[in-house]
């Protein structure tokens, strides 16, 4: 593991509460997992036996309707935490988990952790506040279904992808999201035509600039303003 890997581990919840020490132990116990584009981590309902914290690339966590339709949950990105829910509940995933990118990932099993929980009660803490941000999030997300409109949802995404992908530039925010336009739409919860309506608009006002998988922000406040 190189120093941009520990540097990028340590910056999830699972290693931030520890010291040099302790991050040097718990480091021993990680697995490396490489993915390619596209390629699916674990499925939903399947067993889940560890969590994995992103050290490159970008993950989406997906649920499935009865009629096959797919809601795209989240996208992740290096020093993201993900599939720590069934170390608490050892029930099936409750989410797919596929690379939007290629990718590696930092693998922990729950056998190797348990142990090191019991022992450092601190990291406890640190997984709970996590968890909780994820619920937070998904109660947003619930009242922005009922009570935002599609452009709103819109603005709301491109700021939350922005915040954790966007890099600066001179015009702006470069947001290299790596979505198909598809995969936008599943992210908002509307419909492809409804959600590139909302972004030619946005683009025609002079908020951003659309480009492939990816988007350059030119006035962020109007994009924040539209998210209310």
């Amino acid at each position: 593991m190189n120093d941009r890997d520990v540097e990028v581990l340590g910056r999830a919840p699972l290693f931030e509460a520890l010291d040099e020490e302790g991050s040097k132990a718990l480091r021993a116990t990680v697995t490396e997992v490489h993915l390619s584009r596209g390629q699916t981590l674990f499925s939903e309902d399947q067993e889940g036996d560890r969590l994995y914290v992103i050290l490159e690339g970008k993950i989406k966590l997906t649920r499935t309707a009865p009629d096959g339709r797919e809601n795209l949950l989240s996208v992740l990105g290096p020093s993201e935490m993900f599939g720590e829910l069934s170390l608490f509940d050892p029930r099936p995933r409750t989410a797919s988990a596929i690379a939007v990118t290629e990718g590696r990932l930092a693998a922990l099993s729950h056998s190797d952790l348990w142990p090191f929980l019991k022992g450092h009660p601190e990291i406890g803490i640190h997984l709970l506040r996590a968890l909780a941000q994820r619920l937070r999030r998904t109660n947003e997300i619930m009242a922005d279904l009922v009570f935002t409109d599609v452009p709103g949802r819109v603005a709301k995404a491109l700021l939350d992808l922005a915040e954790r992908f966007g890099q600066p530039t001179e015009t702006g925010l470069h947001v290299h999201h790596d979505l198909t336009q598809e995969e936008l739409a599943q992210l908002v919860g509307a419909s492809r035509e409804t959600v590139n309506k909302a972004l030619a608009d946005f683009a025609q006002r002079g908020w951003l600039r659309i480009e492939a998988r990816a988007v350059q922000v030119l006035d962020i406040e109007r994009l924040r303003k539209r998210s209310r």
